[in-house]
């Protein structure tokens, strides 16, 4: 039983988080002030050829697994958490799904420009009135000559003020619930299609999200993603996989927490000596050590077996759910240790603090966790 990364898997990561600690974390002031990703940046994380890691070599990628580009978001994470998100959406929840899904021609015709960041892409599946409820969606796709008209809003879309490419879900077959969904691949230069507002959030500044209305926006459809009211078999096809990488990926947002709190720890003098010294900083520290080591096996368990083919929905749940709760107890400490300096916007430890709730409402709540463990242990359908 080996507890090692492979070492290619391990390089990835000191490689991903050296680049974005000098190419990312320095500019994460204005980042934060301007709430916004820019193009630039973007371009530099494709020149790394990190935008296509896990994408074979003849669609433009670098031919890695998916271990790998959780590593590499996990390092992005730990320099900037709002970056991290961003680059995950395009990855792991655009790129990937047409990879899975697509027909040869899809893969040929998006997966190289979503490489190389020509086009940047997003998932378009929560609504103003499903969220959770996932299958619940509202958004409507009436058949027309040679395609689909488009009709309703999305809502808390990542990158979906920047998004040049949408992996987008709509009613095909209204009557039929989840089996009358269909997914799509839209182009967000189609007409009918515009950016209603970009959410201002509490955290996650950088990482554009936004509110998006289609109004008779046409997609032809030969970019109907997998087969006309089989939506929800796509949705499925990733989602375990989607939810390991994403538990990964939030091992960098630990990581941070932890490392600004050792140093802030031993620098920072009170009573004449480092409040290091002191033992209950020791235990907030051992106790943010002890939630990293934990989430690091249950994230990198998670993500091994289902690259074997193995189903890990709880699994998958339970890494997402624990590293989800880790990190918010680990900013929240972090932030406890810096006392009145931690408040204060000159320390990034507010940052994390604000940062790492999204942890645990994002990509599935933390109560949608629980219920998916708990049914998979009880053998509920």
């Amino acid at each position: 039983m080996d507890f090692e990364l492979p070492e290619e898997h391990q390089l990835a990561y000191e490689s991903a988080f050296a680049f974005a600690r000098d190419e990312i974390r320095p500019h994460n002031a204005e980042i934060e002030r301007s709430d916004d990703f820019p193009r630039w940046m973007w371009q530099r994380l494709a020149d790394q050829g990190y935008t296509g890691i896990a994408l074979p070599e003849e669609y433009g990628g670098s031919d890695g697994d998916f271990l790998m580009a959780a590593l590499v978001s996990r390092g992005i994470g730990r320099a900037n958490g709002a970056i991290a998100m961003s680059f995950g959406a395009h990855l792991n929840l655009c790129a990937h799904n047409i990879l899975r899904n697509g027909t040869e021609e899809q893969k040929q015709r998006y997966l190289p420009r979503l490489a190389s960041t020509e086009m940047i892409g997003a998932l378009g599946l929560t609504e103003p009135n499903a969220g959770s409820d996932a299958m619940g969606i509202q958004m409507t796709a009436r058949a027309t000559s040679g395609g689909y008209l488009l009709n309703g809003t999305k809502m808390f879309i990542t990158n979906g003020p920047i998004a040049d490419l949408l992996v987008v879900y709509a009613k095909t077959k209204p009557e039929a619930g989840s089996r009358g969904i269909t997914a799509f691949i839209f182009e967000t230069k189609t007409p009918g299609y515009h950016v209603a507002r970009k959410l201002e959030k509490v955290g996650m500044r950088g990482s554009p999200t936004g509110e998006l209305v289609f109004e008779d926006a046409f997609v032809p459809e030969e970019n109907v993603l997998g087969k006309v009211n089989e939506g929800f078999k796509v949705v499925m096809s990733g989602l375990d996989l989607e939810r390991a990488f994403f538990a990964v990926s939030a091992i960098g947002g630990l990581e941070a927490a932890l490392e600004v709190s050792m140093k802030y720890a031993t620098e920072r003098e009170q009573f004449g000596q480092p409040i290091a010294n002191f033992q209950l900083i020791q235990a907030k520290i051992a106790d943010m050590y002890t939630d990293l080591e934990a989430a690091r096996l249950m994230a990198h368990r998670c993500m091994w077996l289902a690259q074997q083919g193995k189903r890990v929905s709880k699994e998958a749940a339970a890494a997402l759910l624990f590293t989800a709760r880790a990190s918010m107890r680990a900013a929240d400490e972090a932030l406890q240790i810096h006392g009145g300096w931690g408040y204060l916007t000159d320390f990034e430890v507010e940052r994390m603090w604000r940062n790492a709730k999204l942890g645990e409402i994002g990509a599935g709540t933390n109560e949608i966790r629980q219920l998916l463990i708990a049914r998979e242990l009880f053998g509920m359908r």
